[in-house]
């Protein structure tokens, strides 16, 4: 009799670097599960651990071995299959950090379509938390490296001069802080809380750029990791999370979707900052409020367009004339019109000024700490 683990002489097994031949059925069972997930193809090996469920405890662990892969959307699949089982073993084992250290987690990623129709996706992002004492943590966002066109094309709504000329900007893999730095994040490390609107899990506000930089220095030296604030390709980059639309979840903000992001316009009586993460809508990367709540210092300093900026993602420094003004980016509770909290659009302020609607969210780069 026949074992049905095995593949049989007339089965095509689909694996390694062979391709099948042409109307070929792909079968083999678990072992041909096990040849089609070595195959450098991330799209076979994801379809190889969507099947490996057929195959019982065996296929379960090899669903369980995708949570290793070098692929980031195989690591999903597989998390997205074991984060709906019931067993125990499962459940405490999607509780530990994965090999690099990171804490999984799925969350649902919105998008809206042409016609206004909202679209939920789950996703899985990858985080790590930094005890910052007394309760409090730090939820860091692994954000992998890549190639994007930063600033906003010819066509774009509310699109400003500042915004061009697109460029290509090479960016490597970092971390970003998942939400603003919170008033209770902020008052752990520099023991003081300016903000206007009070509540530890609000963003904190009314920091100027110095008191930015000092409350990274520190949250650095607490720590032993180098945090510091982003660049503006950086958070550009993470903002998008791998889109081209104006807007992480789609082409604009209407009355439709006015509760995606904390901003003036169709919340006039909420024309303060709320609770970080409180929208529920994440990007791709699992970052939150990128769209409003609070605008967010950079590293750049003033520049009033993309000439000659650079294209490693590096901030843009030199610029003795504006030397003392320092880019912001996204939206806001304070801004007034959608078009305002693009993922390209600009502004900026003199770094010792601040208001209730200025905060920040910390960057660190490296390996993370197991």
């Amino acid at each position: 009799m026949n074992n049905p683990q095995q593949p049989r002489e007339y089965d095509a097994v689909l694996g390694g670097n062979s391709p099948s031949l042409e109307g070929a059925a792909v079968l083999g069972g678990i072992e041909g599960v096990k040849l089609r997930l070595q195959n450098p193809d991330a799209k076979v090996r994801i379809a190889a651990i969507e099947q490996a469920l057929n195959y019982g405890e065996q296929g379960l662990d090899l669903v369980i071995a995708g949570l290793k892969d070098e692929s980031w959307e195989v690591q999903n699949t597989a998390y997205l299959i074991l984060n709906s089982r019931t067993e125990t073993r499962i459940k405490q084992l999607l509780q530990n950090p994965n090999h690099e250290g990171l804490k999984l987690e799925q969350i649902e990623v919105v998008t809206v379509a042409e016609f206004g129709e909202i679209i939920q996706r789950p996703r899985v992002a990858r985080y790590f938390i930094e005890d910052l004492g007394n309760g409090v943590n730090l939820e860091m966002a692994a954000i992998p490296g890549g190639i994007f066109m930063m600033g906003s094309p010819e066509n774009e709504i509310g699109r400003r001069d500042n915004e061009s000329p697109q460029h290509q900007v090479t960016v490597p893999s970092f971390f970003m802080g998942k939400y603003p730095v919170t008033q209770a994040q902020y008052k752990a490390i520099m023991r003081t809380n300016p903000s206007h609107f009070k509540g530890r899990n609000r963003p904190v506000e009314q920091v100027n750029w110095n008191n930015a930089v000092a409350f990274c220095e520190k949250l650095s030296q607490k720590t032993g990791t180098t945090y510091r604030l982003p660049s503006e390709a950086e958070w550009e980059y993470a903002c998008r999370a791998g889109t081209t639309t104006p807007f992480h979840f789609g082409e604009r903000i209407t009355m439709i979707t006015m509760d995606l992001a904390n901003f003036w316009t169709y919340c006039k009586t909420r024309s303060k900052t709320t609770k970080v993460g409180s929208f529920g809508v994440a990007n791709n990367f699992g970052l939150y409020d990128m769209h409003g709540n609070v605008r967010e210092w950079c590293q750049d300093s003033l520049h009033g367009n993309y000439e000659c900026a650079p294209t490693d993602a590096s901030a843009w420094l030199e610029n003795r004339e504006s030397s003392s003004i320092r880019m912001l980016r996204g939206g806001s509770c304070n801004r007034f019109s959608s078009e305002d909290c693009r993922s390209a659009y600009r502004s900026s302020l003199n770094l010792v000024y601040s208001t209730f609607d200025i905060g920040f969210r910390v960057v660190c780069s490296g390996a993370v700490r197991t």
